[in-house]
């Protein structure tokens, strides 16, 4: 498909930079099948769903990913800014750097900020290879579980650009932007449906009778790239690390058998049960990476509603909500969205989708 078909205008008042307070008081678009929509609020969400839905979310947790230093070792030492955006073993992550311009595979960059003390004071790390687009692999002077330390001490939370363009990231952002399942390290980018919970919300989805399931998808840099080519079949999506237990593909499997419905929070929740998903429609344990890629057309197996965010034109998020519901009836969601006021992106509100049947629960 043509990616121009997932474009739109989004005026810029509409960016969340902040997300709402409490984190369940959010907006909640409510999204049928034919199309027709609905005003509510997170809040609301046990409303929607019904004794024996199973609930789905990723407890990956956001490193401090944005690291700041300079080039080290030659006549001038210019500053850098790096993002990790995937870890390669023990002591290497692939990286967006800028300005790539002065970087060449054999520098040392010095990460490390005044007033902040990371072993050291300071972390090192090699440019060992260069790549296009900004991207480099740099080795670090640490390894394993000192290396994670340092990166704490020095790095702080990797804001999408659309925040960070537009304010300075803070302290507020470093629980901000962390979910409260956040339990296994590893995303550079928090999976943003999970936001809006808290502890109230859990406990309603509780007595609702509505069971909690966690996966765990160390979300990627490039969830939220728009898609540069022309045609959708030319995008190579990037791969992300996941794993589902045997304990919870049982219970799912279970729960689907006795007629309750699957709900992922989340794109990255529900790119990882598809991952997993048999053809019989099973959820199977999954430990390894994914880089599926989701497009109107493809036959989902494992999930049946989805909450997330609203998200950018043109990237494969959008195109995998419209590959759910339809594309025309995301495009007629999200221009009610924008005339209505919603807030978009990472700390923005959240739309409910259901996929091929009317929802039940009390509308």
């Amino acid at each position: 498909m043509r990616t121009d078909l997932f474009d739109f205008e989004l005026p810029p008042e509409r960016i969340a930079l902040r997300p709402a307070s409490p984190r369940d008081s959010a907006r909640m678009l409510v999204v049928h099948p034919d199309g027709v929509l609905r005003d509510r609020s997170i809040a609301d969400l046990p409303n929607w769903l019904e004794p024996g839905d199973q609930i789905v979310v990723n407890d990956t947790k956001v490193i401090a990913a944005q690291l700041k230093g300079r080039r080290i070792g030659r006549e001038t030492e210019p500053k850098i800014e790096a993002t990790l955006i995937k870890r390669l073993d023990g002591s290497r992550w692939q990286a967006l750097v800028k300005p790539a311009k002065k970087l060449s595979p054999g520098d040392t960059i010095r990460f490390g900020n005044e007033g902040r003390v990371c072993l050291l004071g300071h972390l090192d790390a090699e440019v060992e290879a260069k790549g296009q687009d900004g991207e480099v692999t740099l080795s670090f002077s640490f390894h394993g579980p000192a290396l994670d330390q340092a990166i704490a001490d020095v790095g702080s939370p990797p804001l999408p650009p659309y925040i960070a363009s537009r304010r300075t990231p803070d302290d507020q952002d470093t629980a901000d932007y962390q979910t409260m399942f956040a339990a296994n390290e590893g995303a550079v980018a928090a999976p943003t449906a999970g936001l809006h919970f808290t502890p109230a919300l859990e406990a309603a989805l509780g007595s609702r009778g509505v069971g909690l399931h966690r996966l765990t998808l160390h979300v990627g840099a490039g969830t939220f790239l728009p898609v540069k080519v022309e045609e959708t079949s030319e995008h190579k999506m990037h791969a992300e690390w996941g794993c589902i237990s045997a304990e919870t593909a049982s219970a799912l499997n279970a729960a689907r058998a006795r007629g309750g419905r699957i709900v992922a929070i989340g794109t990255t929740s529900l790119r990882l049960l598809e991952s997993a998903a048999a053809p019989d429609r099973t959820i199977q344990p999954f430990s390894a990476e994914t880089s599926i890629f989701i497009t109107p057309g493809y036959r989902f197996r494992a999930v049946d509603i989805l909450l997330t965010n609203f998200h950018l034109p043109r990237s494969t998020l959008f195109m995998l909500v419209s590959a759910f519901s339809g594309l025309e009836t995301m495009q007629h969601a999200y221009a009610h969205a924008i005339k209505d006021g919603y807030r978009f992106y990472s700390y923005g509100d959240a739309c409910l989708l259901f996929r091929g049947h009317e929802p039940r629960g009390d509308l």
